[in-house]
């Protein structure tokens, strides 16, 4: 499943490829859906933004379209009109005179106003974005001690959104690495410099894969890369020993055995 730095690239493509002209053609094909496109025709988008792992495509007229790619959707952008073959399922297309927008194979997709926005089920659970530039370390360092989350294993607590929404499965090994700990560790077991290496690594990194993964160098400085991720048995960056990989809530996980022990 692609993790908040991917959402967010993601979004970032589709509203430059979008333009700011009215919408020309639209269509749902989940059946709770299909009869409201008409009424989009001749909106234009103000934004598209992620929310977590969530986009949210905000129209002109005050309503929002919600979608969750979950395990299996996907956005393409084609020329307006357009519909590239393909095996899966077109779910949302959204075109004007600039570029075509299609959702294929997701099934979480929803058309909501103000209020019910503000009460759906998944957003209203979400912790803090970590894309977020108002998010900060102290916010994180915050929520460690919470009685919510201050006694759960950092291997579990890291996937969990409505703890820090955006991380995922590579962020979780990538951060805990950077932080020098092992995934069985629990915020209250952490001492003061400790949850501060936590709560830094848990903003530092994702928002480095937003920035640079994919690119080498450029303005931001080293691109991202994967330092334990994916690298099972082969040597660690900073020590050379080997990197071990295990199953932790059925989600593999990687570590340094040394730098992380």
């Amino acid at each position: 499943m692609p993790e908040g730095p991917e959402i967010r690239r993601a979004a970032d493509q589709l509203a430059a490829a979008i333009g700011h002209g009215p919408l020309r053609h639209v269509e749902f094909h989940l059946p709770a859906l299909a009869r409201r496109a008409g009424d989009l025709v001749g909106r234009r988008i103000l934004s598209i933004v992620p929310r977590g792992k969530a986009l949210l495509t905000r129209f002109d007229h005050g309503l929002t379209l919600y979608t969750h790619n979950q395990l299996y959707g996907v956005w393409k952008v084609a020329r307006p009109g357009e519909r590239p073959e393909t095996t899966r399922t077109l779910r949302v297309a959204l075109d004007t005179d600039a570029a075509a927008l299609l959702l294929y194979s997701a099934s979480d997709v929803a058309l909501l106003d103000d209020a019910a926005l503000a009460r759906h089920p998944f957003l209203a659970k979400l912790g803090p974005d970590v894309l977020d530039d108002t998010t900060t370390a102290v916010d994180v360092e915050a929520r460690l001690a919470t009685p919510a989350f201050h006694r759960r294993r950092l291997g579990a607590l890291l996937l969990d959104q409505g703890f820090l929404a955006g991380l995922g499965n590579y962020l979780r090994s990538e951060i805990l690495f950077d932080a020098g700990l092992q995934p069985e560790r629990r915020p209250c077991d952490l001492d003061d410099a400790e949850r501060r290496r936590l709560a830094e690594a848990c903003l530092a990194l994702p928002r480095s894969s937003y920035r640079t993964r994919g690119r080498r160098g450029g303005r931001y400085g080293t691109a991202f890369r994967f330092r334990v991720f994916g690298r099972e048995g082969e040597p660690c960056v900073a020590c050379g020993m080997p990197i071990e990989r295990r199953e932790i809530g059925t989600r593999r996980l990687y570590a340094c055995p040394r730098c992380q022990a």
